[in-house]
């Protein structure tokens, strides 16, 4: 290939990539009426280790590098070495934490339960660092109301015994997979709070939700920590939130992530969001060679710094 050839590809895709990159600018504006933050509103964004190849040390400093507030990450459970390696790391960086919590692949409720308890106790009772939020991945969908409920029982009763908030995430089969199902157990449970990942709802209902505009409202009022990933009718995860075929999945998803952080501004309460497209199988992949289509560090990375600029003023 002759240098004059080699250089106009090399100038032809960096004016693609470019084009493609310009939606961070205009979905950074934004476009509902701004709202003057209330005194003690505080905007903190999460990295995930989901797909990360590197140690704990090597996460949170390439966290840090890219401007992260902190990390979510699962509890090490009963391992000391990983907890250590974790919270040194953690602390040397000057990171925040928040943990997600499940109950295993315990598949009956009661056994299920048991271990969600044990490890949620473990969390809070943690002597290293007092974690700003646990997630939840709370029972499962084909558990009854009334198997489900102690999930939400336990987590209400020990954020007021320890004031760590515990939030339950709307996920594929887990007790909140569905809007209906969600509806139920908030109208049921007042004190029932939210880690909205919407993108899964999306993917269950097969649709971009405009036709639950009511009781996704409603449930809108219950979120308080975001999971930033984009889904679409047919999945949980769109292969490049910058590609321009994506533009109506990502406003619709804006538009809900709007009204929760123009909630926290008018409250004057913190705001955290967590940037997690995840790798391989939840990232698109070439067939035969599962190579990945898209760079999931990267996309995570410009989530942060699209939703930073929409909603730091």
């Amino acid at each position: 290939m002759s240098p004059t050839r080699r250089n106009f590809i090399k100038k032809t895709a960096g004016l693609t990539t470019a084009a493609l990159l310009r939606p961070l600018e205009e979905f950074a504006k934004g476009t509902t009426p701004k709202v003057t933050a209330r005194k003690g509103f505080e905007l903190l964004f999460m990295q995930t280790d989901w797909g990360f190849a590197g140690n704990r040390e090597a996460f949170c400093a390439a966290a840090k590098k890219e401007g992260y507030d902190g990390i979510e990450v699962w509890w090490p459970g009963d391992q000391p070495e990983s907890q250590k390696e974790l919270f040194e790391a953690v602390k040397k960086h000057g990171l925040q934490i928040g943990f997600l919590c499940a109950g295993g692949n315990h598949p009956l409720a009661a056994e299920h339960l048991e271990r969600f308890k044990k490890n949620l106790d473990a969390i809070c009772a943690n002597p290293h660092q007092k974690p700003l939020y646990v997630n939840c991945h709370s029972g499962k969908d084909y558990f009854t109301y009334e198997q489900n409920k102690p999930f939400i029982d336990y987590t209400t009763a020990k954020t007021k015994a320890t004031g760590i908030p515990v939030y339950h995430e709307t996920h594929r089969g887990r007790m909140l997979f569905a809007t209906t199902v969600a509806r139920n157990f908030a109208e049921k449970s007042p004190e029932l709070r939210l880690t909205l990942d919407i993108s899964h709802w999306c993917n269950v209902h097969e649709s971009l939700l405009a036709d639950q505009q009511e009781t996704i409202d409603f449930l809108l009022g219950r979120v308080a920590h975001i999971h930033s990933r984009i889904g679409h009718p047919e999945g949980p995860q769109v292969n490049d939130p910058r590609a321009p075929e994506w533009e109506n999945a990502v406003k619709a998803h804006l538009a809900w992530w709007d009204k929760v952080v123009e909630r926290k501004k008018r409250n004057g309460e913190r705001m955290t969001i967590l940037t997690e497209f995840g790798p391989a199988d939840y990232m698109p992949t070439l067939p035969y060679t599962r190579q990945p289509v898209a760079d999931q560090w990267a996309i995570n990375v410009y989530m942060m710094n699209l939703l930073r600029k929409r909603y730091q003023s």
